[in-house]
């Protein structure tokens, strides 16, 4: 097959592959991966009816929920019961020891009254903020869950912006319909004018003018749907989690992370719509899930700069199998946000359907940090609309059907100091791509080169072929592109 591009990964085609190895056997980790253990809840429980709950969808049960946590946590723990109905509330509290368990049918829905979430100091994208308290919390709470049937909606329509070219015909007269506010150039649609003001001053989504009043532009500050920080055995299995604010669940600083079963949905035009978000977390498994998402679906990240090296909290030892991705940014994505260094991870068994990217890797000058040991196989892919594999060292904060195709050529080498981010240690195997742009697209700095990164065994059906720039050991070892050989 002739291939249009200079491959620097041929010269290396001798390497040995790591799914020779016999630590790549299946389901079997090739790091040593420890023991994840479960929250211990007691076998008390309550009902949420018992606290004066009532599921109408109208009366607003947030007293209830609170109640309902401080009797549990205060006989050392147990069972909250969310049955049938739709509960209308405002924030839930996780306290430890406690499982919030939603039955079959049972919907809760978070009120959109912003005076139900107090700003509070938190972190978001890596970075210490001030943000609105998350719909469901937890800080600092061990032996956690949210099990059950039921379905988690953070009414986040009331908080995102939409933009324009997002939305059919149809749906933008309804986002309309709304109110809300729209500028002059029509390009997006706005919670309030307070929103548009700090999206115009802020540098970031984080940082906006300091001399706004925080109240002004408090749907700026929009929180995640479910925001677990620094929190110990940490069990999420069966709900659905949906429509909401910004991420839908962002497990932060948490050891032994249990997420089973679950399935995340937020619209495709959900501006931060992310589906989860492992954020410097270590010893964690994630299974049987599904995610169909407006931004990127399975992340990982360990914080942002300066931030990030601070806190210098990596996130490492991460089983990821058998999840299902139908629409989102990337389907598995390290980064961007990975300052504090990502290491030991397993992604096994997965399906990417019609994601923008399939496997996604991305970071920039500036991050720092040190991603390593990354092992990807049995992945599925199809109808990828750009890459089916990529690494991006220039990321810019944009989806990768926006980047500038100007990007990929190689900038000046700049100096290497602590805020240069290293990529190294990458194993794929068994990738199977039907359908995408580009097969694999590999963008390192010139500085400090991506290194180590092989695949084997995979084919991949794609209008280009692969392409390397600034990457060190890079072998394809009986890979096929539209059924020929590299």
């Amino acid at each position: 097959m002739k291939q249009p591009f200079i491959l620097q990964l041929l010269i290396l085609a001798s390497f040995a592959c790591a799914c020779t190895s016999t630590a790549e056997k299946e389901g079997e980790a090739p790091f040593k991966m420890p023991q994840v253990s479960l929250p211990s809840i007691p076998a008390r429980s309550v009902c949420i009816t018992d606290f004066g709950g009532v599921g109408d969808g109208v009366t607003l049960n947030t007293g209830a929920f609170a109640a309902a946590m401080r009797e549990l946590s205060g006989k050392g723990g147990g069972r909250l019961t969310v049955p049938a109905g739709i509960w209308f509330t405002g924030p839930i509290t996780l306290e430890s020891n406690t499982d919030l368990h939603l039955e079959q049918n049972a919907i809760l829905v978070f009120s959109a009254d912003q005076d139900l979430y107090p700003i509070i100091d938190t972190n978001f994208e890596g970075l210490d903020v001030r943000r609105c308290l998350s719909p469901i919390n937890a800080l600092g709470a061990h032996d956690i869950a949210i099990t059950g049937e039921g379905v988690i909606d953070g009414n986040g329509d009331a908080w995102r912006e939409v933009k324009r070219r997002k939305v059919s015909d149809d749906q933008w007269k309804r986002i309309k319909a709304r109110g809300g506010f729209i500028p002059e150039d029509g390009k997006g649609w706005y919670p309030d004018e307070g929103y548009y003001k700090a999206r115009l001053t802020a540098g970031s989504l984080n940082f906006p003018d300091p001399g706004l009043d925080e109240q002004e532009i408090k749907t700026f500050l929009r929180p995640v749907l479910v925001s677990l920080r620094e929190c110990e055995r940490v069990l999420l299995e069966g709900c659905t989690f949906q429509n909401s604010p910004c991420w839908n669940i962002h497990p932060l600083y948490c050891t032994n992370l249990t997420v089973k079963d679950i399935t995340v949905r937020n619209p495709h035009y959900s501006a931060n719509g992310d589906g989860i978000d492992i954020d410097a977390c270590e010893n964690v498994v994630l299974s049987g899930s599904s995610f169909d998402v407006g931004d990127d679906a399975i992340c990982i990240k360990s914080g942002k700069d300066a931030d990030g090296r601070r806190h210098g909290r990596a996130c490492r030892n991460l089983l990821i199998e058998d999840c299902t991705v139908y629409h989102g940014h990337g389907g598995f994505v390290v980064g961007s946000e990975m300052s504090g260094g990502v290491e030991n991870i397993l992604v096994q068994g997965c399906r990417f359907l019609g994601t923008d990217v399939g496997l996604r890797f991305k970071s920039t000058r500036g991050r720092g940090g040190e991603v390593k040991n990354i092992w990807c196989r049995n992945i599925y892919m199809k109808d990828i609309v750009t890459y089916g594999v990529i690494f991006n060292l220039y990321y810019a904060g944009v989806a990768a059907t926006e980047l500038d195709k100007d990007g990929k050529s190689a900038a000046p080498a700049v100096a290497v100091d602590e805020t240069t981010p290293s990529f190294h240690g990458f194993h794929f195997s068994n990738i199977v791509c039907a359908g995408a742009d580009q097969a694999v697209f590999i963008n390192g700095l010139p500085e400090l080169p991506l290194k180590d990164i092989e695949f084997c065994s995979s084919s991949f059906s794609a209008r280009k072929g692969p392409e390397v720039h600034n990457a060190e050991g890079v072998s394809f070892t009986d890979v096929t592109i539209n059924g020929e050989k590299i």
